[in-house]
């Protein structure tokens, strides 16, 4: 925790400057914004699945494509029958 005490005859601008000084370089912005933007690595059972997913909506996709029925609203119907 940062600690900044007032100085005598100091104006709050320069306290608020000094505060901030201290947060900067103490390393704590830097700590949260890596914190709140971190993404978790997903496990190998849901890389898988995502992949097997991938594989089968290009597959269905394709087969539309041939048969000539391929639109926005074929293609959002696949992907919820495929999610079920």
């Amino acid at each position: 925790m940062i600690e900044v005490k007032r100085k005598e005859r100091e104006s709050p601008e320069s306290l608020i400057r000094r505060f901030s000084r201290r947060i900067q370089q103490s390393g704590v912005l830097m700590r949260a914004r890596k914190v709140r933007f971190r993404q978790e690595e997903k496990s190998k059972t849901e890389m898988r699945a995502g992949a097997m997913y991938k594989v089968k909506v290009r597959k269905v996709v394709n087969k539309l494509k041939k048969m000539g029925k391929f639109d926005d609203q074929n293609f959002k119907n696949v992907k919820k029958k495929l999610i079920k």
